[in-house]
């Protein structure tokens, strides 16, 4: 007898020990964009972007955008960074945080902290459960300059306005619960807030640090493993100050590829944890294996 076909299984939850602490991934879900130019490759003469896919065993006529979420354990807190689509995006292959918590050993009641790395939807549209929030428990942090920004609506991109309408329905009316952060200041004990402005205008990153090891949480500092990652100078759509992300992104992954830093990226290929090496006069995104359990 021949065994039926059962189709895909993709892994969704991750852990790995980062010192004292315990650090899971979960993959809220996953897209596919009808194209890969735009939302990368938008200064690439034509031709050039066909063959960097080529190069890379990537199709060219489409794009994977995947969304990872981060829960870090420290032994004295449970800080989740970033929320995910929630209801907004169970309709579109997103919006699994909640359900895969109970996976990876958690309920939302443990969450003490969420920290935002910044304002948008696949970042923040799971604050809530229907009309209650997600993480009742939880204290929700987020950058001062971020909120400032979105608040005020002056410098946000036009294309940003449903972004935006979404923020006021859901991150304001959480005012009293909220707590801002600057750049360099503790979220937590060993978890420090990094300012990387430019793809939203406050975007924040948070250094994890526990007996000696370290993981960078980069949020959206680089939204694709190949295009943003080997060619950061190239405009991606998704940047609401196209010029100071990539000045942020060049930044960032000068600094981590000459510290071999550990990387956890929101759009990185899911377990989403790797580091970034030099390749030339450009780099590349190596996914952590082994290395983080020997």
């Amino acid at each position: 007898m021949t065994a039926p076909l059962l189709g895909e299984i993709r892994p969704c939850v991750h852990r790995f020990v980062l010192g004292e602490a315990e650090v899971t991934t979960i993959l809220d879900g996953a897209m596919t964009l009808p194209a890969v130019s735009p939302p990368f490759a938008m200064d690439m003469r034509p031709g050039r972007m066909q063959a960097i896919a080529a190069a890379n065993r990537l199709p060219d006529d489409r794009v994977e955008n995947t969304f990872t979420p981060t829960l870090v354990n420290t032994g004295s807190a449970l800080v989740l960074f970033d929320v995910g689509f929630g209801g907004f995006g169970r309709d579109k292959g997103a919006g699994n945080l909640r359900a895969r918590l109970a996976d990876a050993g958690y309920a939302p009641e443990d969450v003490d902290i969420v920290a935002f790395t910044h304002m948008h939807p696949d970042h923040i549209a799971g604050v809530m459960e229907g009309d209650a929030l997600a993480f009742p428990n939880a204290r929700h942090v987020i950058g001062r300059h971020e909120f400032d920004e979105w608040s005020s609506g002056e410098n946000i991109p036009v294309q940003r306005q449903q972004n935006r309408e979404m923020f006021l329905r859901l991150i304001t009316p959480l005012a009293d619960r909220l707590e801002f952060v600057d750049d360099g200041q503790a979220v937590a004990a060993g978890i420090t807030a990094e300012a990387a402005y430019g793809h939203s205008l406050g975007h924040m990153m948070y250094r994890v640090e526990s007996a000696g090891k370290s993981v960078l949480i980069w949020g959206d500092v680089a939204n694709h493993y190949v295009f943003s990652v080997q060619y950061p100078e190239n405009r991606v759509a998704f940047d609401d100050d196209p010029e100071q992300a990539i000045s942020t992104r060049k930044r960032v992954l000068n600094m981590v590829a000459d510290g071999g830093t550990l990387v956890i990226g929101h759009h990185m290929p899911f377990p989403s944890v790797g580091y970034v090496e030099r390749a030339g006069d450009s780099y590349r995104w190596v996914p952590a294996t082994y290395q983080l359990r020997v």
